[in-house]
């Protein structure tokens, strides 16, 4: 096959047939790397946190002297940990629907035009 025969059939392939538009993939294609990759820096973060405030913890409960004292920084850690825990896992999941509605977004006017409405 020719270069210009080539050229001729990957025109076709790229462009729409009969005058239909086509799903705008670069969009979506650009919304994922960026989606994805800040929801894994909010679990990276995360992690570096969490590992930080039990590493303190334990550095707290290797000086405690008393059983009283060990309960208070046990319930401290505890309750701090879980604060963290709920308040980080909102804040991914509201990253994960951000995504989610940006990977919708170029499917909208193709949806819409191939749903019949009622007169």
């Amino acid at each position: 096959m020719s270069n210009e025969n080539q050229n001729n059939s990957n025109k076709n392939i790229s462009q729409p047939q009969n005058g239909e538009k086509r799903l705008d993939t670069g969009a979506l294609a650009s919304t994922f790397p960026s989606g994805f990759q800040a929801i894994a820096t909010a679990y990276g973060d995360y992690t570096k946190k969490s590992f930080e405030d039990t590493k303190s913890f334990v550095e707290k409960m290797s000086g405690v002297k008393s059983f009283e004292k060990a309960i208070e920084i046990q319930t401290e850690f505890a309750k701090t940990a879980y604060e963290t825990f709920v308040s980080e896992s909102q804040k991914i999941a509201a990253m994960y629907g951000e995504l989610a509605k940006q990977s919708y977004k170029p499917f909208g006017s193709f949806v819409a035009k191939a749903t019949p409405t009622s007169q």
